[in-house]
């Protein structure tokens, strides 16, 4: 047997399978490897082994000739021995010349060797040395060499040459041998570097791994940078004929990834057989037991049998599962490259039928379901066979009882699913609705903060908050309870089905005994059992919601695209237009008809209409935008296009202008000049290396608009559609810029320039007018010959000419839209279509859905008829567009982070301090802790008993073929059993009441230090930020922290009831447990470092691709008319493989961990057996049976510790971002104890600044400087200057919105920093330029604390002219800022700060307000922050501000008179 089977079975094995893995090598060539050391190595060792057989060979015909008659076979081994071995260094060289740097083949190969060859060890040893010393010392050389080689088969060869390495930082897995990865050793280089140092530098750069390799070939999506995108492309186009229902997805991936996915299959099959070959080993080791007369070897046999199959069932298992993780991650990355990819092709109708924040979900939130799909689909078929295999094993065991236990689960799982069901509705429909509620309600509050504190509405906005609050609380702990039933009934699910079964079997006849064999096969069973019941409904509502986002995927990728052949570039004209009629949708009205137009080179062409003419629709129709019906467009050459409403990135206005191009120093230069942003460049910290805000949040409009124009001029394109880009702008900033850029003797004179304009003083300067109206051209024709006809352009110039002049050119500060746009209605005009348009226009909107075409449109509609439906907004749009955002550097390094705005938000390092736990604890109380310990004590205590009492049952002597008291025995069973149960019950209750204290007390306290927090706070932090804290922190700490702390407290007590069952068993095994339980503490450590720290990463890095994704859809018609596509494709790529590089090692470092731990555990199974084997004359069976099978459990114990303790630090991290904002500084105190400030302060409203400074920021420069100022009760003074003069610094600081750097400010002699901001905002009033309303009754927005009576609120509305609006509901135009003006009329109070808000009102607002304050707050003082001069000409003084200094103070007529910058002013304006 030793000289045939054992020697021949290693080389059948090699010769059958190398015809195989050569043909597998000749198709497989990675490059040739040079002879390393290595490969060196394993050739001089494999001739030793060759040569040993041949010398063999000789020795046995030389010494042995006259036994070879007889055993022939002793003189063929050594030749077979060495051919195989000649043949294994063959493949060697052949695996060098093919590039394989680690051969599993001739790893499978040596490990056979070795097995092989212990039988002939033992005998040799067993015989001794003197037998034959020769072949003796021969044997040992030779084992030793095969070691040597099987450990040299452990590492991998050098790279193939003529591979250049790429990648500054590799992913070691390219670098690991077989054992390597099948252990996962590679990765423990990082866990130690993470646990030493912060993981950020280190991070894996792992998109080399996943997209390089076998099965990335054919990757789907655009990931592989640049390479893929055509392939990308072909797929969408395949996609939209099929207009599957997303199938034809599924196969598509299924072809990709369905290979590499089969091998973790088949992994998982092994996985299967392995684990249920074990209780069948346990049950030949128990039958050892019970025989007395069984040799030993067969004891240390199915020992060792059971350790092998439990380590090889660890392998196969955390093969599988990192086989789906890594299929999985590459599915969601192809997929968010088709959709990223299909946003920029989406056509206009189509993108109405989802917002951006659809679109952003599906990135979000489907492709993670369509990730967990491919991690739990193999359970859909897999469980109910492991289910069908283990009620077969039972019932070979028990018989028909088995039958007992399947009607248990039949009882048990429904009464879960019921569990879910009603825990799902709860948390759909009443605890989600409370939690979206309270969200949108912390969104208005963030967006409209600063009105919040103008009024000092916090407190009433606070128990608001509160009130949404402690309902979704209260939905939570009903929840809560529910789950606690389901997990008392799960937990005690193996108990049930044992009672059950063992109950059934030892009624139904006398005969039925229940031996240790029976009762812990049966369980270790039962413990099986478990996994597939649990997974299978988790599988299959999985599978169901990857169905759903599927069907979701595919009609987003099947929807229609905008047509290449909308736009022709022949080169006949620059831009011509033949018989075009053009509509958004296939199906909707044309919004153009009749279009000819036909631009010569080189010539500005201006476009004029009232609003919703179809002037922006006629630039979209030649970007290609809108559907083209019939006709033809031309366009020759580049396009470069500038929006109505300005479209930043979140980048530094140096990118913003570059956009994607090389910078020309002087070009860039000259084109900051031209578009008048060289001033603008001054007053930022960093120049144009500041990074803009989300949002713009750091430009005024008009500075958005010039840079968004720079970023046009810049690109020297061909053709020029400047879409209003003047109406954002200060009136002598728009003049430089038309004679700079757009018009004769601009930058741009010798490009063809389409402006769609408002200004009639550009008009007389355009080769080509173009007049709509409702979608058609009118007339055409130069300024004069327009005149000449006489026709309604003509008439409109001479009534309007005038106004304009006088009202437009007053502008001053930065506005968002134009007057011109408005005061192009007459007031009838406009008074009609409020009225009897209204409901057409708010089609019109919604029809046209926010197409940056009629932006302007959908804008002017937004901000003058303050209607409803866009208070709603989309808030997920804007949450995820608040998401914490990325700047690129900058090539210009600038001094520190001078030009930062937005604070990005921070990966911590390290592991959380203790202090966060201290702090939850803290919140719960002590007094709630300690009893609950004692319950999970006493619940493991009750668990230990009952399991103890089986023992001594199966060890109960069998008389008669009977046990006796049966009955008492099941009794006891099942009573302790019921207790554990109602314990668990307990204990899950208990924690879940202390999570949601906890949680209840760190949301008050952050809501509390957000509102505290001054200005200043909420201009640097994005809305994003905070949103995320309220929202998904929150969230964790709700459920996610109490959940972790029951898995892992209920998982630690199981631990130590398997432990000490081991030692009662086996007192010597603590031998093993004690240094076995240090090595499980380091191993943990090491990971749960590197873990929460990968976890912070990974969610810091996750932001920026939602941040990215959110801008490009609203960016789309830009980024298409510059031809950036493939450059957004690739930013987007590269920041979803620095997510994934994030994600990749933190899924590899949970397979590491469970592989090392589960060794851990293994040990303990192997200690407890062989020490059960070694004590077999003094242990019973029952005892046996219970430690062996309970030390079984112990793998799957100890990475569920880890898991929870995993999920429990990195939830806490959730406290820890929820007190990040408890140390940030606070305004105020909003109200002082015992104040004595008279109730009816101020009751005269004089107003004293003196010597008064401030400054936004520490380090800027002061925004006032020196300011000295006497106001007068009843004084009416009004405040001019440019913009950043410092007018609205002012306001600021009467409200203490800033703090005073230098100087005070005495209202009615009363120093306003001596009382509480509470006080001061709520005894004057300001009607502030952005009109702010919360969603909710018109009441709550007039007055949140319900101190005025029904009569005081209709006075105020009637007052107002709003008493109709809101009786009839009708809407007309600036509703907003007469609800602001109601607000003012209410409170009434001594002192009324005006900031006048051009941008949002028309004419006839306007008058409205002026004439309401004028006879309503004659008795008040009034400041006015004015932008049309013409308001303030009757008022008392004018303080005109120049740069943080008052330069000019006297009445209107003084100041005119004298000739001084306020008469320039008045001249520009047309006013003198």
């Amino acid at each position: 047997f030793q000289n045939t089977v054992l020697v021949w079975v290693p080389c059948i094995y090699l010769w059958l399978l190398a015809p195989f893995y050569c043909l597998h090598l000749y198709c497989h060539d990675h490059g040739r490897i040079h002879i390393s050391c290595l490969c060196a190595a394993k050739m001089v060792l494999g001739f030793l082994l060759a040569s040993f057989g041949f010398v063999e060979f000789f020795y046995i015909l030389l010494e042995r000739s006259q036994d070879i008659q007889h055993h022939m076979v002793f003189l063929l081994s050594p030749i077979i021995r060495s051919m195989t071995v000649i043949l294994a260094l063959c493949i060697i060289q052949l695996e060098r010349i093919r590039g394989c740097r680690s051969s599993i083949f001739l790893f499978l190969f040596w490990v056979l060797a070795v097995v092989c060859s212990l039988v002939p060890l033992r005998a040799k040893i067993q015989l001794g040395i003197a037998s034959d010393i020769v072949r003796y010392l021969a044997f040992f050389s030779y084992f030793t060499i095969q070691l040597a080689q099987l450990f040299l088969c452990c590492f991998a060869d050098q790279p193939p040459e003529g591979k250049p390495i790429l990648e500054k930082n590799p992913c070691p897995v390219k670098d690991a041998s077989f054992l390597s990865k099948i252990l996962f050793w590679w990765f423990t280089g990082l866990v130690v570097k993470g646990y030493q140092l912060l993981i950020h530098v280190l991070i894996v750069t792992v998109y080399v791994f996943l997209l390089s390799g076998r099965q990335e070939k054919a990757l789907v999506s655009g990931v592989a940078l640049g390479s893929r995108l055509p392939d990308q492309a072909q797929l969408l186009r395949k996609l939209q004929k099929k207009q599957s229902s997303g199938f034809f997805l599924l196969s598509t991936l299924a072809r990709k990834f369905g290979p590499y996915f089969l091998t973790g299959t088949l992994c998982i099959i092994f996985h299967d057989a392995f684990m249920f070959a074990i209780p069948q080993v346990l049950s030949l080791l128990l039958g050892f037991m019970r025989d007395e007369d069984a040799p030993l070897w067969k004891g240390y046999f199915y020992a060792t049998l059971m350790f092998l199959l439990s380590c090889l069932q660890s392998l196969f298992n955390h093969q599988y599962m990192y086989t789906c993780f890594t299929v999985g991650m590459r599915v969601k990355t192809a997929v968010m490259g088709l959709v990223y990819r299909k946003s920029l092709v989406i056509n206009s109708a189509a993108r109405r039928t989802c917002t951006v924040g659809e679109i952003v979900n599906l990135v979000s939130a489907d492709t993670q379901k369509l990730m967990d799909f491919v991690v739990y689909f193999n359970a859909v078929w897999l469980a109910p066979i492991e289910i069908a295999l283990c009620l077969f094993f039972l019932w070979q065991h028990l018989g028909p009882s088995a039958l007992a236990g399947i009607a248990t689960v039949i009882l048990i799982f429904p009464l879960n699913g019921f569990i879910a069901k009603k825990r799902s509705r709860l948390q759909v429909r009443i605890q989600m609705k409370f939690m979206d509620g309270r969200i949108r309600l912390m969104n208005e509050i963030l967006n409209g903060i600063k009105i919040l504190k103008f009024y000092a509405w916090e407190k009433a906005f606070l128990e608001q908050v509160l009130g949404y609050r402690e309902k979704e609380l209260k939905a939570l702990k009903k929840s809560q309870i529910l789950y606690s039933i389901s997990i008392a009934s799960f937990n005690s699910s193996s108990f049930l089905i044992a009672f059950a079964m063992f109950g059934v079997y030892v009624m139904l006849d006398d005969r039925n005994v229940l031996d240790a064999q029976k009762v812990f096969v049966s369980m270790a069973l039962i413990n099986i059992l478990k996994t597939p019941l649990s997974q299978l409904p988790f599988a299959i509502s999985t599978t169901m919601q990857a169905m759903v986002s599927l069907r979701r995927l595919g009609k987003y990728l099947c929807s229609e695209e905008l047509k290449v052949d909308n736009v022709s570039k022949a080169p006949l004209k620059d831009v011509a237009i033949e018989n075009g009629t053009f509509s958004w949708s296939a199906e909707g009205p044309p919004c153009l008809k009749r279009i000819n137009i036909h631009v010569p080179r080189g010539s500005l062409v201006a476009v004029v209409g009232h609003v919703g003419s179809g002037k922006s629709s006629l630039l979209s129709a030649m970007l290609g935008e809108t559907e083209k019906r019939s006709g033809r467009v031309t366009v020759k050459g580049s396009v470069a296009y500038v929006p109505q409403q300005a479209w930043i990135q979140n980048a530094t206005v140096q990118d913003n202008i570059i956009f994607g191009r090389e910078k020309l120093k002087t070009w860039y230069n000259r084109v900051l000049e031209a578009c008048a942003l060289l001033p603008d460049l001054d007053i930022l910290p960093a120049g144009d290396a500041t990074e803009i805000g989300e949002k713009g949040l750091n430009l005024s409009g008009g500075q958005k608009q010039r840079v968004s124009l720079a970023r046009a001029v810049y690109r020297k394109a061909d053709v020029y559609l400047l879409d209003d880009p003047l109406s954002a702008v200060d009136a002598h900033v728009g003049q430089h810029i038309f004679d700079k850029v757009i018009g004769p003797k601009g930058v741009l004179r010798d490009k063809t320039r389409i402006l769609v304009t408002h200004g009639m003083s550009f008009l007389p300067q355009a080769d080509l007018i173009l007049v709509l109206v409702d979608g058609e051209i009118t007339e055409s024709g130069s300024y004069q010959e327009l005149l000449s006809r006489h026709g309604a352009f003509a008439d409109f110039i001479h009534t309007f000419a005038s106004t304009e002049r006088k009202e437009s050119l007053a502008q001053e500060g930065p506005m968002l839209v134009s007057v011109w746009s408005t005061s192009c209605h007459s007031p009838e005009t406009c008074h009609r279509s409020s009225s009897s348009g209204k409901l057409k226009t708010c089609k019109l909107v919604m029809a046209f859905g926010i197409s940056s075409i009629s932006l302007f449109f959908f804008f002017f509609i937004k901000l003058t008829y303050g209607l409803s439906i866009f208070n709603r907004g989309d808030t997920t749009n804007s949450n995820l567009q608040n998401m914490e955002p990325v700047s690129e550097a900058d090539e210009e390094q600038v001094p520190e982070d001078l030009g930062k705005l937005t604070e990005v938000d921070k990966a911590r390092t390290g592991r959380v301090k203790l202090e966060m736990y201290r702090k939850y604890f803290k919140t719960i109380g002590l007094a709630i802790i300690i009893p609950i310990v004692f319950l999970y004590a006493f619940q493991q205590g009750a668990s230990l008993a009952y399991n103890y009492w089986l023992s001594m049952w199966a060890d109960d002597p069998i008389v008669n073929g009977t046990q006796i008291d049966t009955n008492l025995k099941l009794t006891v069973f099942g009573a302790l059993g019921f207790v554990q149960g109602i314990a668990i019950f307990g204990t899950t209750v208990a924690i879940s009441v202390c999570g949601i204290i906890a949680s209840r007390q760190l949301h008050m306290d952050l809501l509390i230090n957000v509102l505290r927090s001054p200005m200043s706070f909420f201009e640097c932090t994005p809305s994003g930020n905070l949103l995320n804290r309220f929202a998904k922190e929150i969230d964790a700490i709700d459920c996610m922290v109490p959940d972790g702390l029951k898995m892992m407290l209920s998982y630690v007590f199981k631990l130590m009831e398997v432990c000490i069952i081991v030692l009662m068993a086996t007192p010597f095994a603590a031998v093993i447990i004690l240094p076995l339980a240090f090595l499980y503490a380091f191993v943990q450590s090491f990971y749960v470092a590197t873990s929460c720290q990968l976890r912070r990463l990974e969610a810091v890095s996750r932001s920026p691709i939602y941040t990215h994704f959110n801008e490009t859809v609203q960016g789309a018609s830009v980024i298409r008319a510059f031809g950036e596509q493939s450059r957004f494709i690739l930013q987007a790529n590269k920041r979803v493989d620095f997510n994934q590089t994030s994600y990749f090692p933190r899924f590899v470092a949970t397979r590491w961990l469970a592989v090392n731990l589960e060794f851990v555990g293994n040990g303990v199974v192997l200690a407890a057996a062989i020490l059960s084997v070694m004590g077999k004359n003094t242990l019973s069976p029952g005892i046996v049976g219970l430690a062996v099978s309970h030390s079984l459990q112990v793998t799957g114990i100890l990475s569920w510790i880890v898991r929870s303790w995993t999920d429990v630090e990195n939830n806490i991290v959730s406290v820890e971002r929820v007190n990040e904002y408890a140390d940030t500084a606070k305004e105020a105190s909003w109200s002082i104890e015992g104040s004595s400030l008279p109730q009816a302060w101020p009751h005269r409203g004089t107003i004293e600044f003196q010597d008064y400074g401030l400054q936004y920021r520490k380090g800027l420069e002061l925004a006032l400087k020196g300011i000295t100022l006497n106001v007068q009760e009843r004084d009416k003074v009004g405040i001019v200057g440019r913009t950043g003069a410092g007018k609205s610094s002012l306001a600021l600081g009467i409200f203490r919105i800033l703090e005073a750097a230098k100087g005070k400010i005495f209202i009615d002699g009363v120093n306003i920093a001596d009382i509480g901001l509470h006080d001061l905002r709520s005894r004057i009033t300001i009607i502030p330029q952005d009109p702010v309303l919360f969603s909710g009754s018109l009441r709550m927005n007039l007055d949140p604390f319900d101190t005025y009576t029904d009569e005081e609120v209709w006075s105020s509305l009637e007052l107002a002219h709003l008493k109709n609006f809101v009786s009839n509901l009708h809407c007309f135009a600036g509703s907003r800022q007469l609800v602001c003006l109601a607000r003012a009329l209410l409170r009434k109070t001594k002192i009324l700060v005006l900031d006048e808000a051009t941008a949002a009102v028309d004419l006839e607002t306007d008058t409205l307000i002026q004439s309401t304050i004028r006879t309503q707050f004659e008795d008040c003082t009034v400041l006015t922050i004015a932008h049309r001069l013409n308001t303030i000409m009757d008022y008392t003084r004018v303080i005109v501000m120049d740069r943080g200094n008052i330069s000019e103070m006297d009445s209107p007529a003084n100041l005119i008179a004298q000739r001084g910058q306020f008469y320039r002013m008045c001249r520009e304006a047309g006013l003198v």
